[in-house]
């Protein structure tokens, strides 16, 4: 409800009443407005109408004494004011804004997120297939790319039409922005979790990627990809941020209940597990592009499990095989640029298990390159968590790390190397090193 600098009453749209009931009084108003809104709270936004963004913003008020004697001092003020139902922001739904091509949201918090670092953002287009994947519904925005509007998502019905979408603010300022291309990791990549958001993304642009539940901490569980074509399941631990290695893969089924709990006892690091569906592995391997423009491809027969950690050196892959991941490749980096990704080839087609946007720098059998004041020397035979102990005291020394063995550039010992930015390389046995 809306009221001028007089409390006099402009307009009211409150749950269960007419459009515009003519209420005794503004403190009858309130009591209203507080029994209509589920959680009994309320905001107020006071403006001026030639300036509507400038003046002071009220949450969470509960108490209709309190709340009549701010409007009153508002008002004093010259201000006209809006008074609204307080939307728990951590309900498991987003707040954000679309305006022209781009649609700009992140969960707990409202939709001036978008003035704050980490916002999620996605063309129109691909930002409204993935709230209809998360969430089960299409969000009800105006189609007119002019507005910037203002809006929450929420998975229980709210607002006067009690409906999952709630517009909060639309004016039309200006020519409207292009479009935005997904970056990650951002507010709900870290929500949802860094595999997931990935997966999400690919399947969003149209790669292939296996049926895939995600078992959610904040959010009902939700499901993506299509049918591999295989019976088995894959248990996939999705921790915020990416963590290569580090937590269980496993295939076949695990209570992915008490996953979360083995994993993450508190709840701060793993925000969700995958449950996705096998597929019949006749190569599997990871690409990473490079910032030379080229793209590092490898891979070996089977699972790709011991590859990514280093337990089996890259083998020669199949020219069809090739000829599919770079395929794959061009269609995910006409959408998002550049992108490193896991793969799964099936002998007839290639299926992405897992995707991150960006350039590594490695070339060749340089995974981090620069000058170190020394190199420490790392058998690969010495296992993934034995390099992160080494990489913690190495990590600022300006010191390097050299690998020796056959392992894959594209693998998590160099996924390690590079997020820790230590220079370093791959030598086979036999080739020397400096210790």
């Amino acid at each position: 409800m809306s009221f001028d600098p007089t409390l006099t009453q402009r307009y009211a749209w409150v749950h269960g009443w007419a459009p515009n009931h003519p209420f005794a009084s503004a403190a009858a108003a309130v009591e209203a407005i507080l029994a209509a809104a589920p959680e009994r709270s309320v905001n107020i936004r006071s403006f001026e109408p030639e300036n509507p963004k400038s003046r002071e913003f009220l949450y969470g008020r509960t108490a209709s004494e309190s709340i009549l004697i701010d409007l009153q001092r508002l008002a004093g003020d010259g201000l006209y004011t809006i008074v609204n139902e307080t939307v728990d922001v951590n309900d498991g739904g987003v707040s954000g804004v679309a305006y022209g091509d781009v649609i700009e949201f992140a969960p707990g918090d409202t939709p001036r997120c978008v003035e704050k670092p980490g916002t999620a953002a996605f063309p129109r287009r691909l930002g409204m297939r993935l709230f209809e994947t998360v969430y089960g519904f299409r969000p009800t925005l105006p189609d007119r790319a002019e507005l910037r509007v203002e809006f929450s998502l929420h998975p229980l019905r709210r607002g006067y039409r009690h409906d999952h979408t709630i517009i909060w603010e639309m004016e039309e300022p200006g020519p409207p922005p292009a479009g935005a291309l997904p970056a990650w990791p951002n507010r709900f990549s870290r929500w949802i979790g860094d595999k997931a958001f990935g997966l999400l993304v690919a399947d969003l642009i149209g790669l292939d990627v296996p049926r895939t539940t995600v078992v959610s901490r904040r959010v009902a569980p939700f499901s993506f990809g299509r049918d591999t074509g295989v019976a088995e399941s894959w248990i996939r631990t999705c921790p915020a941020e990416q963590m290569p290695g580090k937590l269980t893969t496993r295939r076949g089924w695990l209570d992915p209940f008490r996953l979360l709990h083995e994993e993450d006892p508190t709840g701060e690091m793993v925000p969700s597990v995958l449950a996705q569906q096998g597929v019949n592995a006749t190569f599997s391997g990871a690409l990473n592009a490079q910032l030379d423009g080229e793209v590092s491809l490898e891979g070996v027969s089977g699972y790709g499990d011991d590859f990514m950690v280093g337990r089996r050196a890259p083998e020669d892959l199949p020219e069809r095989v090739v000829r599919d991941v770079q395929a794959v490749y061009r269609l995910a980096s006409d959408h998002l640029g550049p992108v490193r990704f896991e793969w799964v080839h099936d002998d007839r087609s290639a299926w992405v298990v897992q995707l991150h946007r960006g350039a590594t720098p490695s070339a060749g059998r340089v995974i981090f390159p620069g000058e170190s004041l020394g190199d420490h020397v790392f058998p690969v035979t010495e296992g993934i968590d034995a390099l992160r102990t080494l990489i913690d005291r190495v990590k600022g020394t300006g010191e390097g790390i050299v690998l020796v063995g056959q392992v894959g550039v594209t693998s998590h010992f160099g996924d390690l190397l590079r997020h820790a930015r230590i220079p370093s390389r791959i030598e086979p046995p036999g080739e020397s090193a400096a210790a």
